[in-house]
């Protein structure tokens, strides 16, 4: 539950960020906020930490929080709206529906190479699925997954049609906050052109990750092929950690 406090309150913050309700673009200090929110320092200080790593504030040493200008300018440009790493939050568009349409679904002996990626003994099984993401009509990412079945045991395909890292955040209290990405550009495959409606001249994007819980264990394997007309990758550089 302690985890959930820090979550509410850095999107709190956030809402009132976007709201306009800082118009001196600084925050209170961290004890006048933990006083306004009732929570414990610790909470507040790992809430504000969250908004610093996504480059929505930056801290000045002796001087406060402030809020990044460039946040408010262009928010396009930090348009992830959750509390974990879900692909369901990062890729919101205003004005469209996004939607998951389970194409496979399996339990697999999981490979030498899956194993290492997620720390199991050669003889465990994983869930294998496969998603297409959608954006109103548009089919835009094509998601190939494999998840330990001890971390997730009662998975379905109910689960897997709706957002899973939502899923375990609201069901199990966990939080898949942490990843590693290997990002290039390849052309697309027979499979994603007929998926994604593409050409057989247009490149894909192509995403390969592994996801950790918030506790650093792995969670999840993955591997992204996304429409090229998605494709946008940010980053927020913070030398000093």
């Amino acid at each position: 539950m302690a985890d959930f406090v820090y979550r509410k309150v850095m999107q709190d913050i956030k809402n009132k960020i976007l709201n306009n309700e800082y118009p001196e673009m600084r925050l209170p200090d961290e004890r006048s906020l933990a006083e306004e929110y009732s929570v414990s320092r610790s909470s507040m200080k790992r809430a504000l930490g969250v908004l610093e790593q996504a480059g929505i504030v930056f801290k000045k040493r002796g001087s406060g929080t402030f809020i990044n200008p460039l946040y408010l300018k262009n928010k396009a440009l930090f348009r992830y709206d959750g509390s974990n790493l879900g692909l369901t939050d990062s890729f919101k568009v205003p004005g469209k529906k996004q939607t998951i349409k389970l194409i496979d679904f399996k339990v697999v002996k999981a490979s030498k190479g899956i194993a290492q990626d997620l720390f199991l003994n050669s003889n465990d099984f994983v869930y294998e699925f496969k998603r297409l993401r959608l954006l109103d009509d548009q089919p835009f990412l094509i998601e190939t997954g494999y998840l330990p079945i001890k971390i997730v045991p009662e998975l379905t395909p109910e689960i897997l049609q709706r957002s899973l890292f939502n899923y375990l955040e609201e069901q199990q209290n966990k939080a898949v906050t942490k990843s590693f990405l290997n990002i290039t550009v390849q052309p697309s495959s027979l499979e994603d052109q007929s998926l994604m409606k593409l050409r057989d001249t247009e490149p894909v994007g192509v995403m390969d990750g592994i996801f950790f819980l918030d506790d650093g264990t792995p969670f999840e394997v993955s591997n992204m092929r996304v429409h090229y007309e998605y494709m946008r990758f940010n980053t927020f550089v913070n030398l000093n950690e």
